[in-house]
């Protein structure tokens, strides 16, 4: 599918770079910061698999995220042409946000009720867990927005969403087993 044989093209000197129809735009279009922030928060899962090593099971799912986010962001990169025919562009699938919600309920349904916000924190990989969290929430927000402008694969945000919720789950999971969340006390330092 992808064969990279130069890295750089000198194509985007002028500021421009090219979307997977090969059509041409700016870089900071609207479709291009939205991918490039999935890229950011794949970096971050990328980080805190560097703390899941010693956990098999977290680290496989962080693997399977890690491409899924490749898949977002390609199927982002390539426009959504109004008689695209199945298999004819790669699109996020609803087997991929069904994983994602089967295993936050796996992870949900051995964790305590939450009494109160949770502060980003605890061990490294929960904390960088946290910060993937808010990398997707942004990417989520530019894919909305590239929503109201241009056609795209609704199963996109759907996928986008659904993530920062296992993200968000999968960071108390990993500091259950460290001690506990790090709980948000209204008011503590007034």
């Amino acid at each position: 599918m992808v064969k990279l044989t130069k890295i750089y093209t000198r194509g985007g000197d002028k500021g421009e770079t090219s979307l997977g129809d090969g059509a041409r735009v700016k870089k900071y279009a609207m479709r291009v910061a939205a991918y490039g922030t999935l890229d950011e928060a794949n970096s971050v899962v990328g980080i805190v698999r560097l703390h899941t090593a010693d956990d098999p099971e977290t680290d496989a799912m962080l693997m399977r995220i890690q491409n899924d986010l490749f898949d977002l962001g390609a199927d982002l990169c390539t426009p959504l042409p109004p008689d695209e025919k199945p298999g004819q562009a790669l699109r996020v699938v609803q087997p991929q946000v069904d994983r994602l919600e089967q295993e936050i309920d796996r992870m949900n349904a051995k964790l305590a009720a939450l009494t109160s916000f949770v502060l980003p924190g605890g061990t490294a990989a929960a904390a960088y867990l946290h910060l993937a969290r808010t990398v997707v929430r942004r990417a989520e927000r530019e894919i909305t927005e590239l929503g109201e402008q241009e056609a795209i694969n609704p199963i996109s945000l759907i996928y986008a969403n659904r993530l920062s919720d296992h993200l968000f789950v999968l960071a108390r999971h990993v500091n259950a087993s460290a001690g506990g969340d790090v709980m948000w006390v209204p008011g503590a330092n007034r």
